[in-house]
């Protein structure tokens, strides 16, 4: 049984602005257009109840025929996870498909995604923050489903036991930006 779980998008496939959800609000706030003249290459949001080793929520990509809107729910299986490294530290992109698209059904593993598209991911991770000002991206890599579901568990768990309350967390980062 595939492990599944849901993905909020906060970015849609084929977008040059970067938006986040305030987790204070709820609502979707734009944090800046890229630099770069990339767009990202699927739907692009974060695993609910979960906590990734950059301290926010564990980053998805999901794999749509059409893009969705910010805020959407996709109910989602891992294929895979591209790990990379930010100005920040690690920061992993677990990639996904919706769990009743039928058209991704032979989507088991990363090994079953064509490479091109793989490498489509990757070029984009690797250069979307190449204008930005003290932002980098380091070392990348791909593994597979297996690896992908233990980060993703790692992660809900890490959530648990760090009790994180991202309403609480962002109100101490805004008022540290405006100190």
């Amino acid at each position: 049984m595939d492990l599944e779980f849901d993905v909020t998008i906060e970015i849609p496939k084929g977008q040059r602005n970067k938006y986040e959800m305030d987790h204070h609000t709820g609502r979707i706030r734009l944090d800046r257009m890229l630099f770069t003249s990339t767009h990202y290459p699927s739907d692009y949001g974060f695993i609910e109840g979960t906590l990734g080793r950059d301290g926010d929520p564990l980053d998805a990509l999901v794999l749509l025929e059409e893009p969705t809107f910010p805020g959407c729910l996709v109910r989602c299986r891992t294929i895979g996870m591209f790990q990379m490294t930010d100005e920040k530290g690690p920061d992993d992109k677990v990639l996904c498909v919706p769990v009743a698209d039928v058209r991704q059904e032979h989507l088991r593993d990363i090994r079953h995604l064509p490479e091109f598209d793989r490498l489509e991911i990757q070029h984009f991770f690797e250069v979307y923050k190449d204008l930005e000002p003290g932002k980098s991206v380091e070392g990348a890599s791909w593994v597979g489903r297996a690896d992908a579901e233990r980060e993703i568990l790692a992660s809900i768990k890490r959530m648990e036991t760090e009790h994180v309350d991202p309403v609480v967390d962002e109100a101490k980062a805004d008022e540290a930006k405006s100190a």
